[in-house]
């Protein structure tokens, strides 16, 4: 076992949250996640947060500190595993709009059903949430 772990939740954002505030977010995750060996992702929308994060054990005590976070609230954890190897090495914090991006004509319409309940909090099998995940990097 290699002593890592991921951690996947969603959120609902704050309709008080503007995009400066995602950017600040991203910064401090850039800033802080490399001191702790952290990566990962967040998606975000107009009223949605998703994110993955990778590292070891530690990344239970950042999540602590997220369900805090008042620019979003209803944090569902969605996954909690240990993991072999991490799925994003070189991302501190990989970021994307979920609305900007035209991900969605190019997936599956069972995908699309999958990523869109992934988004509101229901977890389908790790395996079809984290190829979901993947695949929005990949694609977008």
């Amino acid at each position: 076992m290699t002593g890592l772990y991921q951690l996947i939740y969603s959120s609902i954002r704050t309709p008080s949250c503007t995009d400066a505030e995602i950017e600040d977010i991203l910064r401090s995750c850039k800033r802080n996640n490399s001191k702790e060996e952290i990566t990962g992702i967040l998606l975000h929308s107009r009223n949605r947060f998703i994110q993955y994060i990778e590292g070891t054990s530690e990344i239970s005590k950042l999540y602590e500190k997220i369900k805090l976070d008042d620019r979003h609230f209803n944090v569902t954890l969605l996954a909690y595993s240990p993991i072999e190897k991490r799925i994003f090495p070189s991302w501190q914090m990989g970021f994307k709009d979920i609305d900007k991006l035209g991900f969605y004509t190019s997936i599956t319409e069972k995908d699309k059903i999958v990523f869109n309940n992934m988004i509101k909090g229901d977890m389908p099998e790790i395996g079809i949430g984290i190829s979901l995940l993947k695949k929005f990097f990949e694609k977008a």
